[in-house]
């Protein structure tokens, strides 16, 4: 199971993505291992352009897990947080809740976004 990020979901989207984003992405969906979490909905939703973004994500809502935003994942954000920030690190607070989210549920997160991989040696 993968945690997909938005950053990936933008990629595979949306017309000229990086090709090899959505490759990845639509792999994961078609092997049924894509996952997502709230706050990668909200992300979505929040930036969906037009008819046909709207029904593909109304279509992931039918159709993906969602992976709980327990108190658990909370915590372990405002930790990966405080780790970062004692780095010099500044990670939007969505990317930390997205890697928290994904650390509490052990699994792996695909993103298209370097905050993941610094936050993946804290």
């Amino acid at each position: 199971m993968k945690l997909i990020d938005t950053s990936s979901w933008i990629h595979s989207l949306r017309s000229g993505g990086d090709a090899q984003v959505s490759q990845r992405v639509a792999d994961l969906l078609l092997s049924g291992e894509a996952c997502w979490c709230a706050v990668v909905r909200v992300e979505l939703w929040n930036g969906a352009k037009g008819a046909h973004e709207k029904r593909v994500l109304r279509d992931l809502e039918a159709r993906l897990p969602e992976l709980g935003m327990t108190a658990e994942v909370w915590e372990i954000a405002c930790e990966l947080a405080r780790q970062a920030r004692l780095k010099g690190l500044t990670v939007p607070t969505a990317d930390l809740l997205i890697a928290a989210c994904a650390r509490h549920h052990d699994v792996a997160v695909e993103a298209a976004d370097s905050h993941y991989q610094h936050l993946s040696q804290l």
